[in-house]
């Protein structure tokens, strides 16, 4: 049996890497709201703590992916991983040992500092890939952050019951650390090209004089912003389905996992519907199914009806962001894409400020019900606007 192709050694070994670094993640984050009540926070106050607390590290985070999109490029993708990977490994330690809502906010804020990993791996990944199989490739990464999203809710959910959430932060730890000695030891990148220095605003500049990419941004913030809205909310939301904050960790836990399960799932799929159909129609249509399922929880008041309603928004939300970073990829030149990458991380983290700021802000107000429908209003008002602009563009193409 001969070796694997240089470029899909290096796509499975970062696979295995994004593997760990979302469960690592998923092991910690979705958890801190319930982590709240630990901490001293009342029951009245836990939504709006839950959204400054998840916002945070995003605030911080958009700030600075450009920075590290840019020295990507300049110094190397693989020296970018693994800054982010040990970082990552000494933040989710430290999560272990906050004593009070502050300290909690002031490390989800040094989590946003440090960040980079995925998106620096999807970088290479599309950067060896032969073009005509980066959208394969690209569904393949987001399968395997898919995965580490099953792996890690039921880890934390377990750890936590045996020993406490805090010792599933340490766990966390180790695991990025893992993925990150192992990119050390097997990713080789290459020889990279130095590029000429630039400021962040001028790559901004480059981004915005292009209307495609500007859109994509543009898409992202949104999606990310409404998926957002509900996310550090989840958590609350299944304890009340369940009646008792008791096995509310274990239980979110499970709800995540099929969440990620339906995402490796569905990945590789929409890749290939993609590549075979159009990015923009596939795209449009899993924005239109997203918003609608999401809406459905509105009716929901049983915990297994959530659950089975979880897994079929996780199938079709699967196909969003491998969609919207293949056209990333198509819309920029080779020596752009690490800033491109970026940019997209900005886009993202920026959405996911505003999101749960805007979702905490209306718990205060509304039931978590009235959050599920805002936030399928958006995904289905922007997957009509994918859809008209998709459709006009083809027009004009058979005219001219």
């Amino acid at each position: 049996m001969g070796t694997l192709e240089s470029w899909k050694r290096t796509m499975w070994i970062l696979w295995g890497g994004v593997l760990l670094c979302s469960a690592s993640y998923t092991m910690a984050v979705p958890f801190l709201p319930l982590f709240l009540f630990d901490l001293g926070v009342s029951e009245q106050s836990v939504n709006l703590w839950a959204g400054i607390v998840h916002s945070s590290a995003f605030l911080v985070g958009a700030l600075m992916a450009p920075l590290w999109g840019s020295m990507a490029d300049r110094y190397g993708k693989r020296k970018m991983v693994i800054r982010a990977g040990l970082s990552l490994a000494v933040i989710y330690a430290l999560l272990a040992f906050v004593r009070n809502p502050w300290e909690l906010i002031a490390v989800r804020m040094l989590h946003g500092l440090v960040g980079g990993f995925v998106p620096a791996s999807m970088s290479i990944v599309a950067s060896v890939t032969p073009e005509n199989k980066v959208g394969w490739s690209l569904g393949m990464m987001q399968a395997g952050t898919m995965t580490g999203a099953i792996m890690g809710p039921l880890l934390g959910g377990g750890l936590s019951v045996l020993f406490g959430l805090r010792m599933s932060f340490v766990i966390s730890a180790a695991l990025i650390l893992i993925a990150t000695l192992a990119v050390i030891k097997w990713v080789r990148e290459g020889e990279t090209k130095k590029q000429k220095r630039t400021k962040i605003w001028d790559d901004l500049k480059y981004a915005l004089s292009s209307p495609s990419l500007t859109r994509l941004l543009l898409l992202l913030l949104i999606f990310q912003l409404s998926i957002n809205m509900m996310q550090p909310l989840l958590t609350l939301h299944i304890a009340a389905l369940q009646g008792d904050l008791r096995g509310a960790v274990l239980s979110s836990g499970f709800v995540f996992s099929l969440i990620g399960i339906a995402g490796i799932i569905a990945s590789p799929l929409w890749g290939k519907a993609g590549e075979t159909r159009g990015y923009n129609k596939m795209l449009a249509f899993c924005l239109i199914i997203s918003g609608i399922v999401v809406s459905m929880q509105f009716f929901v008041e049983q915990l297994w009806l959530f659950t089975v309603v979880q897994f079929c928004f996780g199938l079709f939300m699967a196909g969003i962001a491998p969609a919207v970073n293949t056209l990333v990829v198509r819309e920029t030149d080779e020596a752009f894409r690490g800033r491109s990458f970026g940019l997209t991380t900005s886009a993202n983290q920026l959405g996911a400020m505003i999101g749960p700021l805007i979702g905490g802000g209306m718990g205060l107000f509304l039931s978590i019900h009235w959050i599920f429908v805002t936030t399928g209003a958006v995904l289905l008002c922007t997957g009509i606007t994918v859809l008209l602009r998709s459709r006009s563009k083809q027009a004009a193409h058979s005219l001219s």
